[in-house]
């Protein structure tokens, strides 16, 4: 890292607090857009795109596809002035962020912000931040390489599980097909089980490296919960570690002082989630999902969307029942 990286001058651009590909995906390609707007305008300003927390596999695999180094690691943002993206919660912001540095957020997720200045906000309903960017792109006169286009098309493949999830639009179809294009991706689909393979390789990480691969936490009035959500195409691997993962769960929950904890194994092939939780009530578990939970897992067919499935139901039975 140069020694002077730094400075007054520079708006770092990152995503939230344990990466996934898009916010990483993200931060590179909307870094580069802002520099390239920059420099056709004359401004004196650097975006540097960063990461708060390691590369996983998925992420690193799609990277190194397309010959993309990752971001460097800002694990404290104290005193620097951020760009946002793929998220707005306080809770999955980096450590030291503070409010009045934020200059803009760029998320596909609902709005839960506040801030005593106005900020650009760009919020769209789509399946990534990276079809956000993308958009931008071929909105603009700003050239879109091959290698950002290619990292651009692996972030929406990984956020819309290959256009399976149900918080897959039209659009993020439309823009993946263009990116591909400019890739040299001749098969979509084969590309985005190739890098989901990649991801689900757990046999070099232990659980709670698993765990935090993509974890976030929530707080809805003074309820605290927590959802990893682990992807893959052979979940047989992650069933022979249940009792770990719970024995985990637990500490995370303990640690924390969480109200809940759920992890999500997703199936991607089957189409559908083994939910492993942990709560203070059972109930909240049961009739959020409408299903039994039994040595403290549940299966919900056709659930692949921790955004659009999983946390809006949740928030919606605290807000009827919290006082």
């Amino acid at each position: 890292m140069e020694k002077n990286v730094y400075n007054d001058n520079i708006i770092y651009v990152i995503g939230h607090k344990n990466n996934d590909t898009d916010s990483v995906c993200a931060a590179i390609a909307y870094a580069y857009f802002k520099n390239k707007l920059n420099l056709n305008n004359n401004f004196n300003i650097k975006y540097v795109a960063t990461r708060p927390s390691d590369i996983n596999l998925e992420t690193q695999f799609i990277l190194d596809y397309f010959d993309i180094k990752a971001p460097i690691q800002l694990k404290d943002a104290k005193g620097k002035k951020l760009i946002l993206v793929d998220h707005n919660q306080s809770a999955q912001m980096v450590d030291g962020v503070e409010i009045e540095n934020i200059v803009e957020i760029l998320d596909h997720h609902n709005v839960n912000f506040s801030s005593g200045t106005a900020i650009q906000f760009h919020v769209e309903p789509l399946g990534s931040t990276s079809t956000i960017i993308a958009k931008m792109y071929f909105d603009s006169n700003i050239l879109l390489k091959k290698g950002i286009a290619g990292i651009l098309l692996g972030a929406i493949l990984s956020d819309t599980v290959i256009f399976k999830s149900p918080i897959t639009t039209d659009i993020d179809k439309d823009i993946a097909k263009k990116l591909a294009k400019i890739a040299g991706v001749k098969n979509i689909e084969s590309f985005g089980i190739d890098a989901f393979k990649a991801k689900s390789c757990w046999g070099n990480l232990t659980t709670l490296e698993i765990i935090n691969t993509d974890y976030k936490e929530y707080d809805v009035k003074s309820f605290r919960f927590a959802i990893t959500q682990v992807e893959t195409v052979d979940p047989s691997d992650l069933e022979t570690r249940k009792n770990d993962i719970l024995l985990k769960m637990k500490f995370i929950k303990d640690d924390k002082k969480l109200n809940c904890i759920i992890v999500m194994v997703t199936d991607i092939i089957k189409e559908g989630c083994l939910m492993f939780a942990l709560a203070d009530s059972v109930d909240l578990i049961e009739k959020t999902f409408g299903e039994k939970l039994i040595n403290n897992q549940m299966y919900l067919k056709g659930v692949l969307s921790r955004k659009k499935q999983v946390v809006p139901p949740l928030t919606e039975y605290l807000d009827k029942n919290l006082n």
